[in-house]
């Protein structure tokens, strides 16, 4: 089974994105900061990562940018899920290595769909 970590400040999304996931069989572990999910990583190597870019103590960017520069993090797919929904977020987010970018607020099926196609690579 697949394990996908989650990065999300907000409770409530954090806990939607999770029971999104899981309800789709995957294995869910959660990090409410940047600090906290490269600590995570650390730990244990998720599959893939769900990251949100407006988070304290380290915003989604510079964790996208350490997991991509990292020898042991640098093949972990990684999906920014933000708010910050302008053609000039997306673009950044790509350049700091991410793999898709989707805006919230999402359809579930587009979340799903796109964590899917990573996993499978």
């Amino acid at each position: 089974m697949s394990t996908v970590l989650v990065v999300e400040d907000s409770i409530s999304q954090r806990e939607m994105i999770t029971d999104l996931l899981r309800g789709s069989g995957l294995e869910v572990t959660v990090a409410s900061d940047g600090v906290e999910a490269l600590e995570k990583v650390q730990g244990q190597r998720p599959d893939l990562v769900v990251l949100d870019i407006v988070m304290p103590r380290m915003n989604g960017y510079e964790v996208c940018r350490r997991l991509k520069a990292n020898p042991n993090t640098q093949d972990v797919p990684v999906v920014m899920c933000s708010s910050k929904g302008e053609e000039f977020d997306r673009y950044w987010g790509m350049k700091q290595g991410a793999d898709a970018y989707i805006a919230k607020p999402f359809q579930p099926t587009e979340l799903v769909g796109t964590v899917k196609q990573l996993l499978r690579g």
